[in-house]
């Protein structure tokens, strides 16, 4: 094997993060809930192929905490950005930038990891909608990557 990487997968809840995660790993292991906060811990997920590793972390949705178990699992998603060596950064096709994502890209500044930021749920949205949330993100002028997709397909 020549190539072993960490990759943490965070967002807001019901980004589609562990969609996504199952969808590359070919198998449902993460589980899958329209209930927000399903993924309450780290999960670690292992893609391998012929020549790489790929250990992701799947992660807790990071929102505003209410109470103790929502303050827990927001410091389990920001330990999760530690001595990582990619952060891919899943949002959805919402049209503004909200005050969650705010707080998460405050948050993602403080990393020096590399950051991807895939654009999910692409399916729902007309090309020129797309368009204009890529051109959003770009302006935000963080991301070494921007990717659209569609965690499902």
């Amino acid at each position: 094997m020549d190539k072993t990487g960490f990759v943490s997968v965070i967002g807001r809840p019901n980004v589609g993060k562990s969609t996504l995660l199952n969808q590359i790993l070919g198998e449902k292991i993460s589980i899958i809930s329209d209930k927000p906060q399903t993924t309450r811990n780290r999960i670690q997920l292992i893609h391998t192929d012929a020549d790489s590793q790929i250990v992701f972390l799947d992660t807790p949705g990071i929102q505003r905490p209410k109470n103790k178990l929502g303050e827990y699992m927001l410091s389990i998603s920001k330990g999760s950005v530690e001595d990582i060596d990619i952060i891919l950064y899943l949002v959805d096709t919402s049209d503004s930038i909200g005050s969650i994502e705010k707080m998460i890209i405050d948050f993602l500044k403080t990393t020096d990891a590399p950051i991807i930021l895939a654009i999910n749920k692409i399916d729902m949205v007309s090309k020129e909608k797309l368009a204009e949330i890529v051109t959003m993100y770009k302006e935000v002028n963080m991301f070494d990557e921007i990717v659209p997709i569609s965690a499902k397909n």
